[in-house]
């Protein structure tokens, strides 16, 4: 008897729990993606009234996906369709694999071919001037101000800022232990500056925190004014009221944040795979995408050095005027 679809899914989340290890944001999104293709086949197609019972998993075939997939299309972004497309693949795969499904139709499918766009990020200036807008006067402002030095410091996700513990602040080693995807755990180091802000945050914070969670292992880092720890969602609140503050542009998050820190690295000399290592990329490839976004300062280094660079030296017209042109040059 083959098992409902809502069955289906809940032991393929269950498994992606305890045996994948995957983080609570995670799991919700592949169960957000499956539910949202459970409500497309609920709907009728083809104008036929056998066509509108909703299939079971084993007669869902890659043209159903394909159809899917197309109505996605100007509705939502190319990189949203490629992540639906692979909680299928995943969830088909683990079908397949229990035995429950005699193939994986969305193996057949071909992934949406992404817009390369450079990552959202703030310069030097504007990051400094960010910093400095919370008012240190008062308790929440210091936390806000600690929220916004260590999403900058140490560059890490907004849902591993949110699962900092106290007991996770090596002030004096200058290190922070971060719960990463998959539930792995790393060490990344903070700078002085957001130490010291930490420091005078918790002082002053003391008092809004329960009792009964002082000095335990896991003890919120981030707490709101009940002394509950902060959700990824008011953290984006407490970074978006700042970015308002600062007239800065509108698509700043805490992950542009982390734009910021990886593309500021970069471009005081950092090595990729050092950056690798701070972000928690499991693949280089990953930490790739913010080369580009360097690449501008690394060409303008380069007219200004280069003997042939046709801006710096004695060499008359370069090689390459800027980003642009040394592309049209590099074309066949």
């Amino acid at each position: 008897m083959e098992g409902s679809w809502e069955e289906r899914i809940s032991g393929f989340l269950r498994f992606l729990k305890e045996e994948k290890g995957y983080s609570p944001h995670t799991i919700r999104n592949y169960g957000a993606d499956l539910r949202h293709f459970v409500t497309f086949l609920d709907r009728p197609r083809g104008g036929e009234e056998g066509e509108q019972r909703r299939p079971n998993p084993r007669d869902v075939d890659y043209t159903l996906i394909r159809e899917y997939l197309g109505g996605l299309y100007g509705r939502y972004r190319r990189r949203t369709i490629a992540r639906r497309l692979s909680s299928l693949r995943s969830f088909f795969l683990y079908l397949e694999r229990k035995g429950l499904a005699e193939t994986n139709p969305a193996a057949a499918v071909s992934t949406p071919k992404l817009e390369k766009s450079a990552p959202n990020h703030l310069s030097v200036d504007d990051m400094f001037r960010l910093l400095k807008v919370p008012d240190t006067n008062h308790p929440l402002g210091l936390r806000d101000a600690a929220i916004l030095e260590v999403l900058y410091s140490c560059g890490i996700r907004v849902s591993e800022l949110q699962g900092l513990d106290v007991s996770g602040v090596r002030f004096e080693e200058r290190l922070v232990k971060v719960r990463g995807k998959g539930d792995k755990e790393r060490i990344v180091p903070i700078g002085r500056q957001a130490l010291r802000v930490l420091r005078a945050y918790l002082d002053a914070a003391r008092q809004l925190r329960p009792s009964s969670l002082q000095d335990s292992s896991d003890e919120p880092l981030f707490i709101n004014r009940r002394g509950e720890r902060l959700s990824v969602r008011s953290i984006g609140r407490i970074v978006k009221k700042y970015v308002r503050t600062c007239a800065l542009p509108a698509d700043i998050s805490p992950h542009a944040m982390r734009h910021s820190f990886a593309t500021h690295l970069l471009d005081g000399g950092a090595d990729l795979r050092s950056v690798q290592e701070l972000l928690g990329h499991a693949s280089l490839s990953t930490t790739q995408e913010y080369t580009h976004v360097s690449l501008d300062r690394l060409m303008e280094v380069y007219d200004k050095a280069h003997p042939r660079s046709g801006t710096g030296g004695k060499g008359g017209p370069g090689v390459s005027q800027g980003r642009g042109q040394l592309k049209e040059k590099e074309q066949p």
